[in-house]
């Protein structure tokens, strides 16, 4: 697996080799005193799977392994393990040609973008997913099709065993493939670490392991170590039975890094309907794509330098510039006066400009860096236009730290695409519904919709933001100003969460203090294991 921006070698590859660690660990855990199995490898890499099997002699019926890379696969081939067949080929073609059943599949498979897949690798990895009544999309990933072709091609009971991105758990594109696996399986394994065990490529990763045992049963558990190196003192008999019931409904398994009560608690929340989603009382859409920020956003001196007045608009661009619940004139001034980016430039056509000397520059300083070239600017009819210019009620941070937040937008700024705009619906009172966003149920379900980053940041895209819970209420306005007080001077989140969640939680939602409790808990636990993973890069 591997994660690099630019197209190369490696990326069309997308090789990453399996830590030593990792692949023992794996072959112990999927063969487990059998001697009898068909294993298949679907891309062998370097072959650390099939040099581990015969360095320690484990017993098998065949291996069968796939490489599509030539370098690789005369690697793998030159290992020499008996009554194995390595074949070079792309496993998307092989998946769908063989007639060969396995009793186990294990390895890395590659982390390759649609994208760079060739027209052809489109096609068989459209026809894998068919095959098992997916659908199949420009979102996704190679290893994807790796496991639910994998999946295919097991005996009646069978395992699989993978080395995975932790987006599994989270991301959108992965969705079909967590119900997929929660049907097709009847034993979910999931290992974490709390170090990264691919540092220099900046990627958490899980091992996914799955049974199919021919049961009608669908259990899943989760089991979090220090690092990769910790595999070496695991009993795998603690992945024998996995204990937590599979909830079919949920989106991610985000949940599954709980305790089966805590799940059970949300998941009652969600059938209950008990507290509504924030998208009842909002719209919430990206802000607003200028097709290059440090073009068409800038600090005063540039739109002073331009003679640039007549086309800046107030601008709130970073979450630094935010100092708490709502956002004022002042703060922004604040900013302006430090020569921060607050200035969105809104150029007109250009033969509307007119007289506007300074403005014939800047946008000619623009073509000469070669701004109107750019993917965003070019699609335009005139590239200077920046479209969709709203203004917000309030702003969500897309990226956030401690924790995420909700802002009203008094100042009345625009914002790029490092917020989300977001618009209240009518009969909905502003100060009420963003206060009512400050509690520890809906910081939870934030945690759980999003998706967390390197250095431990949390992004959660706008469909994201509408599916968090918020018990509104109006009453709840009355908090707002003793909110934005509190972060402004810098207290503690937990001491603000005292007071807002007695407020808004059980005087306004009838929970029980262990109920607050609850959802406290879940919080700072999937807060804090995210913010810990920050730490370690």
């Amino acid at each position: 697996m591997v994660l690099i921006n630019e197209a190369s070698k490696e990326k069309l590859r997308g090789g990453f080799y399996t830590p030593k660690d990792i692949a023992d660990f794996i072959l112990k855990w999927a063969i487990n005193g059998n001697k009898e199995m068909d294993i298949l490898e679907p891309s062998c890499g370097d072959g650390v799977f099939l040099q581990i099997m015969k360095e320690k002699n484990i017993p098998y019926n065949s291996i069968s392994a796939v490489e599509f890379d030539e370098t690789e696969y005369q690697k793998a081939l030159s290992i020499d393990l008996e009554n194995s067949f390595i074949v070079n080929d792309d496993f998307h073609n092989y998946c769908l040609t063989t007639r060969d059943k396995f009793d186990l599949i294990i390895g890395n498979p590659p982390y390759i973008r649609y994208q760079y897949f060739s027209k052809d690798q489109q096609t068989l990895a459209e026809q894998i997913f068919r095959k098992s009544g997916l659908k199949y999309t420009k979102l996704t990933n190679a290893w994807v099709s790796f496991v639910v072709g994998s999946s295919q091609l097991l005996k009646e009971k069978g395992k699989i065993a993978f080395v995975l991105p932790a987006e599994l758990l989270q991301v959108s594109y992965a969705q079909q493939l967590r119900e997929f696996l929660a049907h097709f399986y009847n034993k979910i394994n999931i290992v974490s670490f709390e170090k990264l065990v691919f540092p220099e490529i900046q990627q958490e990763v899980v091992l996914l392991l799955c049974e199919k045992d021919g049961t009608s049963s669908h259990k899943i558990e989760h089991l979090e170590l220090r690092n990769a190196e910790s595999l070496k003192n695991l009993d795998i008999l603690k992945l024998k039975n996995p204990q937590k019931k599979i909830d079919f409904k949920t989106n991610k398994w985000t949940f599954y890094f709980l305790e089966q009560d805590e799940i059970d608690f949300l998941e009652k929340l969600q059938e209950s309907k008990r507290v509504p989603k924030l998208g009842k009382y909002a719209d919430v859409e990206v802000g607003i794509t200028t097709g290059s920020n440090p073009f068409f956003t800038v600090p005063l001196a540039t739109v002073q330098f331009y003679d640039l007045e007549k086309y800046a608009k107030p601008l709130v661009g970073r979450s630094v510039q935010v100092p708490s619940l709502i956002f004022t004139e002042e703060d922004w001034k604040k900013n302006r006066d430090i020569q921060a980016r607050t200035h969105l430039l809104t150029f007109p056509k250009m033969n509307d400009l007119n007289g506007s000397l300074g403005a014939r520059d800047y946008l000619e300083y623009g073509i000469e860096e070669g701004i109107n070239k750019g993917y965003k600017c070019g699609i335009r009819d005139e590239w200077q236009i920046i479209p969709s210019l709203k203004i917000s009620d309030a702003l969500f941070i897309r990226r956030n730290h401690l924790y995420p937040k909700l802002i009203i937008n008094d100042a009345k700024a625009y914002t790029t695409d490092t917020m989300h705009r977001v618009s209240i619906k009518k009969e909905v009172n502003l100060y009420a519904f963003t206060a009512s966003y400050y509690n520890s149920l809906s910081f939870a379900f934030a945690e759980i919709s999003g998706r967390s980053h390197g250095g431990g940041v949390l992004e959660l895209m706008p469909s994201e933001v509408e599916n968090i819970f918020l018990p509104y209420h109006k009453s709840n306005e009355t908090l707002v100003e003793t909110i934005d007080n509190m972060i402004r001077t810098k207290e503690s989140i937990d001491r603000i969460l005292e007071i807002t969640n007695k407020e808004i939680l059980m005087n306004n939602y009838g929970f029980s203090k262990e109920e607050v409790d609850m959802a406290d808990r879940i919080w700072k636990k999937l807060s804090k294991r995210r913010l810990n993973r920050g730490k370690n890069l």
